[in-house]
């Protein structure tokens, strides 16, 4: 096993990217942490300082070298190699664009660097590890939950239209893969479906303002979208068209507090929550050990995920759906949200509708 190292973040510079290093005793080492776009808010506010916590506890002498490439591509390629010249003996790498990280994965090996492709799978490469969930079990769980709540509402034939992620990104083709799978073969008819470039929320509302004017006011009774920064694009639009969002279930992806907060107020119907805790905390973990030249932790690699060049040892967690119904006992159970943040003043009669205090 490859020996890494660790980090700890720090405040970044223009181009989101800094290092820090730890105070006490014990070998240490640098770890970057390389991480894609920030329209996804779980990145900044959950996966970043999750990770860097660990890191921390397990080993204060690692450094953490980190970037946040802002959807670009290149830039996260330049911040790769900028990491590598800087000493990272591990990358910890959630790409941009999930083929075109392959050739950070060729430069890495050149210097005998590990990488461990994070939440999204790095394709064509000679990854080490990848952690993430199940991608295709959350589409279906996003798909099955819109083909029974519209067949309880008596749509069960009806219209949706399909947010979809960033064509970029494997996991959006594995979501669309895993809703696909449910929603072809249960009566549902999809009038409209878009890829949407960067995971952006306003080109969500974009193309759902497109779609409702193709399909009408009232040509559809769902909405299929990806994540919860999709979903409030595509609520955005139905309001901006004078559609009340309650009478059409939309799904999401994230528990992102925004989703959380339309969820209780029924503007939104369901999210996938994917406990994010222990995604970054296992990386963490895995990059530690690689660091320091350890074994890795017994028990943690409990599958293989076919990258297309090879089978991918791969730590894979389990997504949950959440509706109104079980906020309390999820995302507040687990300390992802804290009632404090979900229940401000617009919220408190939703939250003390569904039981989240």
């Amino acid at each position: 096993m490859l020996a890494l190292a660790v980090v700890v973040a720090a405040c970044g510079s223009d181009n989101k990217s800094s290092s820090s290093s730890g105070s006490s005793g014990g070998k240490g080492g640098k770890i970057a942490l390389l991480l894609p776009e920030t329209k996804t808010a779980r990145y900044e506010s959950q996966d970043r300082p999750l990770f860097t916590a660990k890191v921390k506890a397990l080993c204060p002498d690692c450094q953490i070298i980190y970037s946040n490439a802002d959807q670009d591509a290149s830039k996260q390629q330049q911040q790769a190699e900028a990491a590598i010249t800087n000493g990272a003996k591990v990358l910890v790498l959630d790409p941009v664009d999930s083929a075109s990280a392959a050739a950070i994965v060729t430069r890495a090996k050149q210097s005998k660097i590990p990488v461990i492709s994070y939440d999204r799978l790095i394709t064509g490469a000679d990854v080490d590890y990848y952690i993430s969930f199940d991608n295709v079990e959350v589409g279906k769980l996003q798909g099955t939950s819109l083909v029974n709540e519209m067949k309880k509402q008596g749509h069960g034939s009806g219209t949706i239209f399909m947010i979809n992620g960033a064509p970029t990104d494997n996991n959006a083709k594995l979501f669309k893969q895993g809703a696909h799978s449910v929603i072809d073969s249960s009566g549902l008819k999809v009038g409209k479906e878009y890829d949407t470039p960067d995971w952006s929320p306003d080109k969500a509302q974009t193309e759902a303002q497109q779609a409702i004017t193709a399909l009408g006011k009232t040509g559809f009774q769902g909405v299929y979208a990806a994540n919860d920064g999709t979903a409030g694009g595509a609520i955005a639009a139905m309001k901006g068209a004078g559609i009340d969002p309650s009478t059409r279930p939309t799904t999401g992806q994230d528990a992102e507090l925004a989703g959380i907060q339309r969820i209780l107020a029924g503007q939104q119907f369901m999210t996938v929550y994917k406990a994010i805790k222990p995604e970054a905390e296992d990386a963490a973990e895995l990059a530690v050990a690689l660091v320091q030249g350890k074994s890795v932790p017994g028990g943690m690699v409990n599958g293989k995920t076919d990258n297309g060049k090879m089978q991918v040892p791969s730590i894979l967690l389990k997504p949950v759906a959440v509706t109104a119904d079980n906020v309390q006992q999820t995302v507040v159970k687990d300390g992802f949200w804290k009632p404090s943040q979900i229940c401000t003043s617009a919220y408190k009669a939703a939250c003390k509708k569904h039981g989240v205090q």
